[in-house]
């Protein structure tokens, strides 16, 4: 960050170059510094209105931007209410949404028959998604997160049934430490299958190694870019450089490595450029 800023390399100065520079300004600087074509930004967090939506965020970044509806902000608005969950999925493609998200990993695990009412509201969305016929990617959290969450049941293991239930619908495995390994076996082997490493990158200590972990079952067709950066405008610049230089590390292709950081994701998504 201090190379990014032109300051000197410690904590102190970091902060305080961030302090005296306007929030968006200082933002839109480490945002365009990433070669961000697209964002896609989950709709749920942080809750609406405590942040900038995905338009300003696009406008920040000066790239294209769409939402992703999160499931549970849904359900949250009218509890209890299932068909309320269907009907704004249903239109979920024609009111300009790239993808659905689910976070049932904070609400009781991946392991859905054990939390009913959390398995309610994600089979209502996923039948839905998948009657119109068209169905939209569905991201998934998978693995690790804040305190809140029980990380062993937030294996993307536990998502064999769904997976090969809905077999229309791609689901995209977000995050997946330390399961890294697991989602991309279940990439190998279901074509439905995608995942990323975010959040994973920027934070572990050594990105090289996951990204050989993912590949080693995981078709470079199945792996995304992604940041899961919330809050704090740093996040978006060291993820994209980290990744840049994992891929570097690993050494593969130009091609693999473009793949992996654009392609997949417009192919998925269906992004026009």
């Amino acid at each position: 960050m201090a190379e990014r800023l032109g300051c000197e390399a410690t904590e102190q100065a970091v902060y305080e170059r961030r302090l005296a520079t306007d929030p968006d300004e200082y933002a839109a600087s480490l945002l365009r510094a990433t070669g961000t074509e697209w964002l896609l930004v989950d709709d749920g967090y942080p809750a609406p209105g405590s942040g900038h939506d995905w338009k300003k965020m696009g406008e920040l970044a000066a790239c294209a931007a769409a939402p992703v509806m999160r499931l549970e902000r849904v359900a949250e608005e009218a509890p209890g209410n299932l068909d309320n969950v269907r009907d704004e999925v249903t239109a979920a493609r024609t009111d300009g949404f790239a993808a659905l998200k689910t976070i049932a990993a904070y609400r009781g695990g991946l392991e859905l028959d054990l939390v009913p009412l959390v398995r309610d509201v994600l089979l209502a969305a996923l039948e839905a998604n998948e009657a119109t016929g068209d169905p939209l990617p569905v991201q998934v959290h998978a693995g690790f997160g804040d305190s809140d969450l029980h990380l062993p049941r937030a294996n993307p293991g536990y998502l064999k049934p769904v997976i090969e239930r809905f077999r229309e619908t791609p689901f995209v495995l977000l995050h997946c430490y330390p399961y890294v390994r697991e989602a991309g076996w279940l990439a190998h082997v279901y074509g439905n299958v995608y995942f990323d490493l975010s959040l994973t990158i920027p934070h572990v200590g050594r990105p090289a190694e996951r990204v050989r972990e993912a590949l080693e079952l995981g078709p470079v067709s199945k792996l995304l870019y992604a940041s899961d950066a919330a809050l704090t405008p740093e996040l978006y610049f060291l993820a994209a450089r980290r990744w840049r230089g994992a891929l570097a590390e690993v050494g593969l292709p130009e091609e693999d490595c473009r793949a992996i950081l654009r392609e997949n994701a417009l192919a998925l998504y269906r992004l026009a450029v």
